[in-house]
């Protein structure tokens, strides 16, 4: 079940059951700002925004310090991340909005830990509420903070899960998260893909509805209202030729048969790119790997002509088992 799908349920059965927490969530509970003591918002707000001033020095090594052990000890993403968004942050301005803290009992952790936030109505989540969904996670208490970016080049937010460790807040998750793509925002993408949907392009729909969801939350976690609503509508569209759910697709091309294995949006500058990704068995040869990227950028095109009314261009990437990928882009005016 959809995970979106699955925290509306929850909602309607706590409304139902008139109870704070079903028996499956009873270890489990969300405060949000309203409902927290004013120290501990006051001390998560502070504590981001000290830990975002490091970030934008580029202190990686004091943001290790104060890591929680299990990210220390994996910490090359988050260095990867603070070092692409040195320009972003330098200079800029962190505002937090309103956190929430999480909490979980026992003494183990949860294969898939579920907090409902907020109030939830008859047909699911608020306007203001939210729901998290995280695998794995340790008994222990959270907060997660998402700062608004102000200042820098681009619409971005950063959010850090933080963990209570004794009097401490030490991080447990580092994400920077774009709010726009190419100069837009969920509300364009939603718009947009009302509009392919209503010409019949539901393919192009689809992939817009992927990307307003994508844009209108920090974390990839996170479920709102607006998530909720995105995601039903994009189900009247969704194809079934196209490589969803772990599914791959067959694309035919010059003798040859590639597997397609994800198409989602990229927002490259100024433009809005497709980008398919297919196996490979190895991408080493770089001059074989770049020959199948253009034989696949033009037999997507020829397969789903409608891509041509939505992108700017296709971006193919060659990945081999290793996860180690070759990417090629053709601007769609060149695709013949």
């Amino acid at each position: 079940m959809d995970v979106s799908k699955h925290s509306r349920l929850l909602g309607l059965c706590l409304l139902l059951l008139s109870s704070v927490f079903t028996v499956i969530a009873q270890a489990q509970t969300c405060l949000t700002h309203s409902d927290m003591d004013e120290p501990i918002r006051s001390a998560l707000e502070s504590t981001a925004k000290r830990y975002f001033n490091l970030a934008a020095r580029g202190d990686t090594a004091a943001l290790k310090q104060n890591a929680t052990a299990s990210l220390a000890a994996n910490f090359s993403s988050v260095e990867s991340a603070v070092k692409d968004s040195q320009a972003s942050f330098s200079g800029a301005q962190a505002q937090p909005r309103p956190p929430f803290l999480l909490k979980i009992e026992g003494d183990k952790p949860l294969e898939r830990a579920e907090f409902l936030c907020g109030v939830f109505g008859k047909n699911g989540q608020t306007a203001n509420s939210a729901a998290f969904v995280i695998p794995n996670l340790a008994p222990s208490t959270y907060g997660l903070v998402t700062l608004e970016i102000a200042g820098g080049p681009t619409a971005q937010t950063v959010s850090f899960v933080l963990q209570q460790q004794g009097a401490d807040w030490k991080i447990g998750g580092f994400y920077v998260h774009a709010s726009e793509a190419a100069g837009h925002d969920a509300d364009w993408f939603a718009d947009k893909a009302r509009s392919f949907k209503t010409k019949g392009q539901n393919r192009d729909a689809w992939l817009y509805y992927l990307e307003a969801r994508e844009l209108a939350v920090p974390v990839p976690f996170m479920y709102t209202q607006i998530t909720d609503k995105l995601y039903d509508e994009s189900q009247a569209v969704k194809p079934a030729d196209l490589p969803l759910d772990g599914n791959t697709v067959d694309l035919p091309s010059a003798g040859k048969t590639y597997k397609l294995t994800t198409l989602s949006p990229a927002g490259v500058g100024q433009d809005i790119d497709v980008v398919v990704k297919y196996q490979a068995s190895d991408v080493s040869h770089t001059a074989e790997a770049f020959k199948d990227n253009m034989a696949v950028i033009h037999a997507l095109v020829t397969k789903y002509p409608e891509l041509r009314d939505a992108f700017g261009g296709v971006v193919a990437r060659a990945v081999e088992p290793s996860g180690q990928d070759y990417g090629s882009m053709l601007p769609m005016k060149e695709i013949k």
